[in-house]
């Protein structure tokens, strides 16, 4: 028997190289290759003019403000939710949990739309209720703290997923010895479960920050008609104003930005020393707190916020897309189609821009599933000692900010390929390369959830009886792990398609993707047009995660993670 459960001789011998290859060219390269022209740049003498720049700082200073308190936004958001659906007796839980997944799903860009919508003296919404302020009177959401409140409540249910994490591993038999002992609820939280969930919440914390300091979406809609910019805009804006230094320049703005994400990563980690809680006791099972005559009040707060996080965001953002111009009182003799019509049947940029992100999306989540199959098969089944260094370039692209890694695939194709004298840059195909590197942890990550949860006895048996490695990856392997891989396209293709800080700084004429359409429409002043766009892509990410939900009930746990 232990000759079965020895999967050494398994793998064929090209996996090895053919893993060590593809990361490489995803991760290793285009991120030296950044690093490499920035230090080229700092040894020419770009660095000083760079950091002499007043715009830079002001531009740090934004970011770590906007990030820092979207941050504290989230903890607080996040931490409310997580313990109240994961401890507490409120009803209808898996529909709460979808929902408040819902705001990180849908695109930053789509979220500021929306918000936009439903505040200032222009909104449609506002204006349709009576309660808009007016004329004249600025919108509140153009300002750091807009910012950073946008941020906040699209990076809450990162929170809530890494605290979700912690509480559902707690012990609840020690849980229930406290409350036999006499221990109120209020002291079982403050002393036993926040303490044992703390290294959970400040995960979520750093993930919060670190998503914070990277998003363009956000800033670039409700921060650049303000001039206030943080380093993802600024270097959009260097970018669009290209010059002798521009390369130099944007690859010192992305190593800021990978040093302050970094930094935020290693505070992360000096917090979680000496909290490397061991549970001991029965676990997997949340405790249950009976809120009794309190049940009501909370059930109220928390669908209160789904309000005003989600749903009247999307009732302003849908308001906008029906009347027939921005800030144009909405009643039933004003409603038009005329934007969705415009939107599918006139404007040529917005089919191209549906064809683009389709294909790169199917093309994204298909491609990755073939590679991630047989990579997440070497990682939990090799025993190399590269293995932990192959984890490691494989998460950095997707950990990094999306600015950055577009930026590294600018300068790694933007002279032609040698010896090929092929140029990938101003095609969709740069951008395909951009997302294989950005969202390979992103598929990754279910299959090796998968791998991990199947035995390999069953495929150590087909070996021995003289099955091959490919009968064995179609006959055995891919029907069990089926689910997951379902699922990590789903997931893939998800984000993929309506992706827009990556594909910022890579499109051209002609390969505009949905995010980069929604923005240029917000930018030229057709807030209608830029609405029903938005109206439709979150459509689109509803149905997707309605699919995923339907399919969550046969994969393994943890791989859809809002689910109960």
């Amino acid at each position: 028997m232990p000759v079965l459960l020895n999967s050494g001789n398994s793998q064929p011998r090209w996996l090895f190289p053919f893993v060590v290859s593809v990361v490489f060219m995803l991760s290793a390269l285009p991120l030296g290759r950044l690093a490499y022209t920035g230090i080229l740049s700092s040894l020419k003498g770009d660095m000083w003019p760079l950091l002499s720049d007043p715009a830079l700082w002001d531009a740090v200073l934004n970011t770590l403000s906007t990030s820092f308190f979207g941050m504290v936004i989230s903890l607080v958001i996040g931490t409310g939710f997580a313990l109240a659906l994961t401890l507490c007796d409120i009803r209808a839980k898996s529909v709460l949990s979808f929902l408040f997944m819902l705001p990180m799903m849908i695109p930053p860009q789509v979220t500021a739309l929306s918000w936009i919508g439903m505040t200032g003296p222009s909104s449609t919404l506002l204006k349709a209720i009576g309660l808009a302020p007016p004329l004249g009177s600025p919108q509140p959401l153009y300002s750091v703290a807009g910012i950073a409140l946008l941020l906040g409540v699209q990076h809450a249910p990162l929170v809530y997923l890494s605290l979700r994490a912690g509480l559902l591993a707690l012990p609840q038999d020690g849980i229930e010895a406290a409350k036999l002992s006499g221990a109120s609820s209020w002291q079982v939280l403050k002393d036993i479960i926040l303490p044992l969930a703390m290294p959970g919440l400040i995960a979520g914390a750093a993930i919060s920050f670190v998503s914070g300091v990277g998003n363009f979406g956000i800033p670039a809609i409700l921060g650049i008609p303000a001039s206030i910019f943080t380093l993802p805009t600024l270097i959009y804006s260097r970018f669009a104003s290209f010059g002798t230094s521009t390369f130099g320049d944007i690859a010192m703005l992305s190593g800021m930005i990978a040093i302050i994400s970094v930094i935020g990563l290693a505070i992360q980690e000096r917090a979680m020393k000496g909290r490397d809680y061991r549970i001991i006791g029965l676990s997997g099972k949340a405790a249950t707190f009976r809120l009794g005559r309190w049940r009501t009040l909370a059930e109220t707060a928390l669908w209160l916020c789904i309000f005003f996080m989600l749903v009247a965001p999307l009732m302003a953002l849908i308001s906008s897309s029906l009347a027939p111009a921005y800030g144009v009182p909405l009643t039933l003799k004003t409603a038009t189609l005329h934007a969705y019509e415009e939107i599918l049947f006139r404007q040529a940029v917005t089919r191209t821009a549906f064809a683009n992100s389709l294909f790169l999306a199917t093309a994204t989540s298909l491609c990755l599933l073939a590679v991630t199959v047989l990579t997440a098969y070497f990682l939990v089944r090799g025993k190399s000692r590269f293995m932990f260094l192959l984890s490691a370039l494989v998460d950095i692209p997707y950990a990094l900010p999306g600015v950055v890694i577009s930026v590294s695939f600018v300068l790694l194709f933007a002279a032609p390929i040698p010896l090929l004298g092929v140029t990938l840059y101003g095609t969709l195909w740069i951008i395909l390369l951009a997302y294989f590197s950005s969202f390979f942890a992103v598929s990754l990550k279910p299959m090796v959830s998968a791998f991990t949860q199947f035995d390999p006895a069953l495929e150590e048996a087909a070996r021995l009886a003289g099955a091959g490695f490919w009968r064995r990856m179609f006959d055995i392997i891919l029907p069990l792990v089926g689910p997951a891989a379902g699922a990590s396209v789903i997931l893939v293709f998800l984000i993929a398609c309506n992706e827009l800080t990556v594909s910022a700084l890579l499109w051209s004429a002609g390969t505009q993707t949905l995010g980069v359409v929604i923005y240029n429409l917000d930018d030229s002043g057709s807030f209608d047009l830029a609405s029903a766009l938005s109206v439709l892509v979150v459509a689109m990410v509803v149905v997707l995660m309605l699919l995923l939900e339907v399919l969550g009930r046969k994969l393994p746990k943890g791989v859809v993670p809002w689910r109960n």
